[in-house]
């Protein structure tokens, strides 16, 4: 598993925690690295950091492309990874589009349902296809 990966998998593991428990997500990252001496890559951060900065924009995009489904009828893992990969095609350039699809596609296949894996795809499939007029 790269480095990449496995900053994408903490991130995740943040974002679902931080949901679970109401807590805000960067202050449940510096209970990691405080209370259980883990080491935080960069970009778990950065990740965390910019899903959280552009989140309004990136729920709004995630609801409007959803067919059939809300954010909050989403399962919670879902809805940080579509997060995350949505993050990264839209505000990302460092990272390949189809390589966040790729990732999230994996994430969701280890972390979630059987459907969702598709679900992710078929979703940032869309935002990928749709990335130049979503920025305009």
């Amino acid at each position: 598993m790269s480095t990449r990966s496995k900053a994408r998998r903490r991130a995740l593991e943040v974002l679902f925690e931080a949901e679970q428990r109401s807590v805000d997500p960067l202050a449940a990252l510096t209970q990691r690295r405080e209370k259980m001496a883990q080491v935080v890559n960069p970009y778990t951060a950065t990740l965390i950091e910019g899903t959280l900065a552009q989140q309004e924009r990136i729920d709004e995009i995630l609801g409007t492309y959803a067919k059939g489904w809300t954010l909050d009828r989403m399962p919670s893992v879902d809805r940080s990874v579509l997060r995350l990969g949505a993050w990264e095609i839209l505000f990302n350039d460092e990272v390949p589009d189809g390589v966040a699809v790729s990732e999230a596609v994996a994430l969701a296949r280890e972390f979630s349902t059987d459907e969702s894996p598709e679900f992710v795809n078929g979703l940032l499939g869309r935002i990928q296809q749709l990335k130049p007029t979503l920025l305009a």
